[in-house]
């Protein structure tokens, strides 16, 4: 069952009114469009058709380019104010292509620069808040521990409202990063009786990896699912059999699931939480990985994950320091083990420059004590506790009333309004889930369409300069790639060395290390030629995590078409045999440190 946003969404840009195509196959009796079938044809269209590239300097030019692109999907002009809101707001990509950001943006870079006194050298850090770290365990911060400043209250609503949550559904805990996040489930959530934890990834998470290796020392099984070579799909036949419940088992355990890869771009069905749920899972759904506005999809009226979690930095492009968001849904708060106190909780400290009026917030670490002091009191006299609602920054004093058992709190604000404008997300907001969709699906499919014309000349069979890993032109896939280049002779330029090369010419890349690969039997051969080590053992050197490494790149709302020509013309460099070499020597002769090779 679909939501009306999704069926919106799979609609938007590609039918017969936006696709610039030829009528209908005459093959076709009936005379529809197969939307899927006539987006392929519109974005191989946009580059010259049946033409390869043999040599960096015989590509189009980027106004040719960017005008057949136009011509073969004309929605993509409706887009234009992602192209304003980027030329406004953050003036710092004009010559940097950056595709290494995964999450949420939370501010503007023009509000950066207005943080900024005139008198003041701008440094690397926003200005907008610090964090304070929290010694508490997640039960008593989720029983007590609403002693928060206004501005984190204020934060907390407007990510709730973001995210397409509702508050009387969730409380949301605001961890470090993702790997605090992962690792507090893990060990708050009951593996002795739910001892299954279940994962979907196709490349190492390292928060996944935190959270599987806490769950294991709890005595849970870890298991994952399996992604079939080379098109990176989830076995479903393996993962369906992991997840149906034969034993009939009322609690099963742990279901974590993201609804897309952020390292190759696959998509998979939001109905496996259906079947999770159905079968005794308690899910967790990781939305790091979704665009903006794409929790629109999710129908959350129809589907709610027990847990949700999410991660949002300060400004794109700029400071991917922020932090990141847990979500529990409150019914079953009951069943969470009682843990130890954990680092990776966190309060929200509003920096000077928010807001001149503003008087010293209390530290996290007198409310995380006033906190513990509290449940330690509350446990050792068997007395309920008032926990009538306060303000974010109170600073809560336990007075005993003469008649009665009960303790009140006493409540001293420290904070005036603090209430900040998270721009980043305001624009989110303004250009919506359909022309952020459409968008990032265009420009993400043109880009797998040129890579995959690139090819090296003189090497008799037309060698591919690039290997694509996870799906190719595909109309529902995420905006994100991974890849890897080849020279004249078929052999893979290092990952490392590409983004490397890729920094140096102001183009930021992630590197990935794809796993829980399946081969079939036709793939043999070739799972021995592609698998490579993660790591190896320090006992006796024994071979561990078997995958391939990867270059890869993510796309988001404000990522544009130069951004995807100038990466191509980047890779494109690669089929001159000589390119690495004449690198090397050039940053020698300017006396900066040489790229290794």
């Amino acid at each position: 069952m679909q939501s009306n946003c999704i069926r919106e969404a799979s609609k938007a840009c590609f039918n017969k009114c936006c696709l610039n195509l030829p009528e209908p196959h005459s093959s076709d009796p009936t005379g529809s469009i197969d939307p899927r079938r006539e987006f392929i044809s519109a974005i191989l269209l946009s580059i010259q058709p049946n033409t390869n590239f043999t040599n960096h300097e015989s590509l189009p030019s980027l106004t040719e380019l960017f005008s057949s692109l136009k011509n073969a999907v004309p929605c993509y002009s409706n887009t234009v104010l992602a192209d304003d809101i980027r030329s406004q707001e953050y003036s710092h990509l004009e010559n940097h292509v950056c595709l290494d950001y995964v999450g949420h943006g939370l501010f503007s870079y023009s509000q950066r620069q207005g943080f900024i006194p005139a008198n003041e050298i701008a440094s690397s850090e926003s200005p907008f808040f610090d964090i304070s770290y929290n010694s508490i365990n997640l039960n008593s911060y989720l029983l007590y521990g609403n002693q928060e400043s206004e501005f984190q209250s204020e934060m907390r609503k407007r990510i709730i409202r973001y995210m397409n949550v509702f508050e009387e559904d969730y409380s949301l805990v605001f961890t470090a990063n993702q790997t605090s996040a992962f690792k507090i489930l893990a060990d708050s959530y009951p593996f002795h009786s739910n001892q299954n934890l279940l994962t979907v990834y196709d490349y190492e998470n390292e928060a996944v990896q935190g959270m599987v290796e806490s769950a294991k020392r709890r005595g849970a099984r870890a298991h994952s699912a399996v992604f079939s070579w080379p098109n990176f799909r989830v076995n479903s036949r393996k993962l369906r059999k992991m997840v149906i419940n034969k034993s009939r088992q009322k609690n099963r355990g742990l279901f974590v699931f993201p609804l897309q890869s952020r390292m190759t771009g696959s998509r998979y069905s939001y109905q496996w939480m259906n079947l999770a749920r159905e079968n005794g899972w308690h899910v967790l759904l990781d939305a790091s990985a979704l665009g903006a506005k794409d929790m629109e999809t999710l129908g959350l009226s129809l589907f709610q994950p027990d847990f949700l979690i999410c991660s949002f930095f300060k400004v794109f492009g700029d400071n991917p320091s922020g932090f990141c968001c847990l979500f529990i849904k409150k019914s079953i708060l009951s069943d969470l083990n009682q843990s130890s106190a954990s680092m990776g909780i966190i309060s929200l400290i509003p920096t000077k420059g928010l807001n001149e009026n503003q008087t010293t917030t209390p530290s996290s670490s007198s409310i995380s004590q006033q906190i513990n002091e509290e449940t330690q009191e509350f446990q050792e006299n068997k007395e309920q506790v008032d926990k009538e609602p306060s303000s974010s920054s109170e600073i809560v004093e336990l007075e005993e009333n003469p008649k009665s058992t009960q303790f009140k709190p006493k409540i001293h604000d420290t904070t005036k309004n603090s209430a900040i404008e998270c721009r980043a997300l305001d624009h989110a907001d303004k250009l919506g889930l359909i022309l952020i969709s459409s968008r990032t699906r265009c420009l993400i499919n043109w880009l797998v369409n040129a890579l995959l014309t690139l090819r090296h000349p003189h090497s008799g069979n037309g060698l591919s300069l690039v290997r694509i890993y996870g799906p190719k032109i595909k109309l529902d896939r995420g905006p994100a790639l991974a890849f890897n280049v080849y020279d004249w002779k078929g052999e893979r330029v290092n990952p490392i060395l590409v983004q490397k090369l890729a920094d140096r010419n102001n183009i930021s890349l992630n590197l990935g290390f794809l796993k829980n690969i399946w081969f079939s039997d036709d793939f043999q051969e070739e799972k021995e030629k592609v698998l490579e080590n993660r790591r190896i053992s320090e006992k006796k050197g024994k071979q561990q995590d078997l995958g391939v490494w990867v270059v890869s790149i993510s796309l988001g709302m404000l990522s544009n078409f130069e951004d995807m020509y100038r990466i191509w013309g980047f890779v494109s460099r690669f089929l001159d045999a000589d390119f690495v070499e004449k690198e090397r020597w050039r940053y020698t002769a300017l006396n900066q440190t040489t790229v290794e090779v």
